[in-house]
């Protein structure tokens, strides 16, 4: 068995940001806010709101899909763990990820990373292209790239950091520089799911819109599906606000409560995460059934220098390239007894995929081989576990799947 340990570089077992944990727990939560002074904001389910007269809204809301007291604190924390001043729930990540993309008109012209969510990738090229939206996918981990791909026409720049699911990192604060540059019409939005607010701000660097998949890491418990945008931005925001009522893609009050209890313990879950990840990915970089580990906290990482600079960690997500082929990925997948064989992401548990077959099998596979989503590529949510107990597990799912032969 490789050797193990957890044992972080220095000052990441830190706080991120300055009151980061205190603004989750706190922000947007005043149980002056509530008769009762409740000191857990109250789930508001009701879908319409009483008028004294006509038009005139004494309680401030009018229908859920405009607006809701549940719906509202929870904007109100998402926005302060984003460091933002305006926060909107929607109930999915696409839907956020939609209601960006209402913002734009026929004609107009995207530049994507090219290593994105399967989802997006999907959407963008197959929903989006028919509305005469066209889009450049492009390798975003060089910001030239993105220069290049940069038209008369284009208003939208999307990009992820760290990329799903390859671990690239793109340089928000160069790639919003050079964006801005071109044009200030251009909108620079930050896929942050993967790192969490906890670890990157986005609009910190540069970026005009920070979305989320709250599915993932925000929320974090796997019960919860919803989506979120971030922006500072007044004239954003409320063009945002009227799709989202508009649009009416909005997250349920029910979901807004549990996404805001979540939001809780998001700091205290994130250094676990971040923890039994960095342990999974130096114990996978010594295997000798593992071909290559991409882990932005290990040195090996070509773009390792970047990840310490532009964020405050690394995250809980870890990609290794298991040795043989697609056989000995799926047996690994299917030999192993604390992760759990399942897409998603980001929840207490440790989950494991095979992107080629599963979370990218939308993408053609012409696509997958240019970008090197290949059968070997196995993706690892790395959940709270004890980091013993992932480590076993791991070792002896290898074992079944990669015989002496191949090593």
């Amino acid at each position: 068995m490789a050797e193990s340990g957890s044992k972080l570089p220095e000052g990441l077992s830190e706080s991120t940001f300055p009151h980061f944990a205190t603004n989750a727990i706190h922000e947007g939560q005043d149980p002056d806010q509530w008769n009762c002074q409740a000191m857990i904001p109250l789930l508001s389910l009701s879908t319409t709101f009483k008028q004294n007269s006509p038009a005139v809204l004494s309680g401030g809301y009018e229908y859920t899909r405009g607006g809701n007291p549940t719906r509202k604190v929870y904007e109100e924390c998402l926005a302060a763990c984003e460091n933002a001043k305006h926060g909107l729930s929607f109930s999915s990540g696409l839907a956020s990820c939609m209601s960006v993309i209402q913002l734009l008109s026929t004609g107009d012209h995207i530049v994507c990373c090219d290593d994105v969510y399967g989802g997006t990738n999907r959407y963008l090229n197959r929903v989006v292209s028919k509305m005469g939206i066209t889009t450049s996918m492009v390798d975003c981990s060089n910001p030239e790239n993105v220069r290049a791909a940069i038209k008369a026409t284009t208003k939208l720049v999307w990009i992820e950091s760290p990329t799903n699911p390859l671990l690239k990192l793109c340089d928000i604060q160069a790639i919003s520089t050079i964006a801005h540059e071109a044009s200030k019409d251009i909108i620079v939005v930050t896929d942050n799911t993967f790192m969490s607010s906890y670890f990157q701000h986005p609009l910190d660097l540069g970026a005009d819109i920070v979305m989320h998949s709250i599915t993932k890491y925000m929320n974090g418990h796997g019960d919860v599906l919803g989506g979120a945008l971030c922006m500072n931005r007044k004239d954003l925001y409320d063009r945002l606000y009227f799709v989202q009522y508009a649009v009416g893609a909005v997250q349920s009050p029910f979901d807004c409560y549990m996404a805001n209890r979540g939001l809780k313990t998001l700091a205290v879950r994130m250094k676990q995460h971040q923890r039994n990840a960095f342990a999974v990915a130096k114990f996978l970089e010594g295997h000798p059934r593992v071909e290559r580990v991409v882990y932005p906290g290990l040195p090996s990482h070509p773009q390792h220098e970047l990840a310490c600079q532009q964020g405050k960690g690394f995250g809980g997500m870890v990609v290794f390239f298991i040795k043989g082929g697609l056989e000995q990925s799926s047996t690994f997948l299917k030999s192993v007894k604390v992760f759990t064989l399942a897409e998603s992401l980001g929840g207490f548990e440790s989950l494991a995929e095979l992107p080629s077959r599963m979370t990218h099998a939308s993408i053609t596979q012409e696509e997958r081989t240019k970008l090197g989503i290949s059968d070997t590529l196995v993706r690892l949510s790395v959940g709270l576990e004890e980091e013993d107990d992932i480590l076993a597990d791991l070792e002896q799912a290898l074992k079944a799947a990669v015989p002496d032969s191949l090593l």
